[in-house]
């Protein structure tokens, strides 16, 4: 008999993050009713990543070798029993009553799936503030979620192929369409929930300069195109060499 749920961690060299992230994912679990599991999927880390997800409560590590978060999410599920889906991000802390949020969606209302609103753990300058908010604001009226947390049933996964493979970036936001859309013509919704925030990492505000950042949104606005390239794309793949 498959588990309610499976809820999926792609992590790219995520050692120092993923204590923090799972402890908050087995704590929400232990506060639903809902039989689920935890997978990490080590995306062909050069850390401890995988030693560290078994340490901290991760069910099953998956190796993923091609350094692709669309690919990490997708072999995620392909070792997943849940019949729903939650992808979290290494750095993203959830609280328990937003995993009971999204189950009691997926259970026993018509709901495809969704997000979350996104707040930042810490402290950030005006450049983060600006753009969280906004954020918000787009993900509510176009309902879309982040890639910091998504839920979906896995039938609908199934139907729309998952996560699209030639994107390195944005991945999230041609998912959360396609779900919508088979969604839709099923009778079945898209939601933003908003009552318990996912909470992520300022970190790449600290390691990056606001004109930086500002440059790689423009980017990817005006150049639709860079999302298929893992050059254009290096912000969400690389790190400065101090770090």
């Amino acid at each position: 008999m498959p588990l309610a749920y499976s809820i999926i961690v792609p992590a790219y060299n995520e050692a120092a993050e993923l204590p923090s992230t799972l402890s908050s994912i087995r704590a929400a679990m232990e506060a639903v009713s809902y039989e689920g599991e935890c997978i990490v999927v080590d995306n062909n880390s050069t850390d401890s990543t995988s030693t560290v997800a078994i340490a901290h409560g991760a069910d099953l590590v998956v190796q993923e070798p091609i350094n692709q978060i669309a690919r990490a999410r997708n072999a995620g599920v392909t070792k997943a029993s849940g019949r729903s889906l939650i992808f979290i991000d290494a750095d993203t802390r959830i609280q328990p009553q937003l995993l009971a949020d999204a189950l009691h969606r997926l259970e026993q209302t018509p709901c495809v799936g969704g997000g979350s609103v996104i707040q930042f753990e810490s402290e950030v300058g005006v450049i983060g503030r600006i753009g969280i908010g906004a954020w918000e604001h787009i993900s509510k009226f176009a309902r879309i979620a982040a890639g910091s947390f998504i839920f979906c049933r896995r039938e609908a996964f199934e139907a729309v192929g998952g996560y699209d493979e030639s994107l390195y970036a944005s991945e999230e936001v041609r998912f959360s369409r396609l779900i919508k859309k088979w969604g839709k013509s099923n009778g079945l919704g898209f939601v933003i929930l908003d009552n318990a925030p996912a909470l992520t990492s300022a970190r790449k505000l600290n390691w990056y300069s606001g004109p930086q950042i500002l440059g790689w949104i423009a980017l990817m606005i005006l150049m639709p195109v860079a999302v298929r390239s893992r050059k254009l794309c290096s912000f969400w793949y690389e790190r400065p060499k101090e770090v």
